[in-house]
């Protein structure tokens, strides 16, 4: 019984992050084609908020891929640990 619960709150765990860098990405969008309604300024704040929730989403998530990637060996050679002589 404890195997579909703690998927359940791994599967969460990406979909928050997601939700965030989507936000993010549809605030930075609305913040630049805000300028071209009759006012004619931009939204700076907002575009801000947006920039940063968007790369907190994706870095989360890459940095997540990439460490799953790195415990099952998918990564090139560059990017594995470096073993001691």
């Amino acid at each position: 019984m404890k195997a579909p619960f703690y998927r359940f709150i791994a599967i969460l765990l990406l979909v928050i992050p997601g939700l965030t860098a989507t936000y993010g990405f549809l605030a930075m969008k609305d913040a630049f084609f805000a300028q071209f309604n009759l006012e004619g300024h931009f939204l700076w704040g907002k575009f801000f908020l947006g920039l940063i929730l968007f790369l907190l989403g994706v870095a989360f998530i890459g940095g997540w891929t990439f460490f799953r990637d790195r415990k099952r060996n998918y990564l090139a050679p560059r990017f594995k640990p470096k073993r001691r002589k």
